[in-house]
């Protein structure tokens, strides 16, 4: 099974987004997660000592014994993305374009999935690395997702903001790869568990043919193991 974060996303459809109080609460959040059957998780910036956690989380695997893919969100500035790939990060992701932290995924072949929110913004990034986080999508609505679709048939788009996890089915029906959740996931593990035992069964995300792009080479992702 590939460990490149583009297909693992488009496998498990539902990308939680992790903003914390601390690092131990989201290695705990993250534990809890991977033991639900998630494989890949974003955390943020906006959480205090969240290089730690990514390096405390980049090394745990998820419930069938994958490797987990610990992906940093809220990256803007190239230092950022350096001390995120430092830690151990499998994916950056930023929630509007980021020149600088582009630059870095580039340098250093790692896989960025930059945010945009018009047409232009989302074409750029698409074409920098195969792929875009659509932010803020409930703006849109399915229906913009369903019309970048249209015209940007092979990307990975991930939309994220103000979405709950009882709609993801009809993102992806719209076109979505996967869906960034922030908020909505329950605390019990069963309801967990279930959560992302409905999200693989909606039917395949859209997007993942060929990972265009210098972050998005056919290569397994650094320092991962299937």
């Amino acid at each position: 099974m590939s460990s490149h974060p583009y297909e693992v996303l488009a496998a498990q459809r539902l990308l939680p987004v992790l903003r914390n109080t601390g690092a131990d609460e989201a290695v705990h959040a993250t534990t809890a997660l991977l033991a639900a059957g998630c494989r890949a998780v974003e955390l943020t910036t906006s959480t205090p000592g969240w290089p730690g956690a990514v390096a405390r989380t980049a090394e745990l695997a998820d419930c069938h014994g994958r490797s987990a893919l610990i992906g940093v969100g809220t990256v803007t500035t190239a230092a950022q993305a350096r001390a995120a790939l430092d830690a151990g990060a499998a994916f950056l992701v930023s929630p509007y374009p980021a020149p600088e932290v582009r630059e870095v995924a580039a340098r250093r072949e790692a896989v960025f999935i930059e945010g945009g929110f018009t047409p232009a913004e989302i074409a750029s990034a698409v074409r920098a690395a195969g792929a875009a986080k659509v932010f803020p999508a409930h703006v849109g609505g399915p229906g913009f997702i369903r019309s970048l679709r249209a015209v940007l048939p092979d990307a990975v788009l991930v939309p994220a903001g103000g979405i709950r996890p009882g709609e993801v089915p009809d993102w992806i029906a719209a076109g979505a790869t996967a869906v960034g959740i922030g908020s909505g996931l329950p605390a019990d593990p069963d309801a967990l568990a279930a959560v992302f035992t409905r999200s693989r069964a909606v039917g395949p995300g859209r997007g993942v043919p060929g990972r265009g792009g210098p972050a998005g080479r056919d290569a397994t992702a650094p320092g991962l193991r299937p």
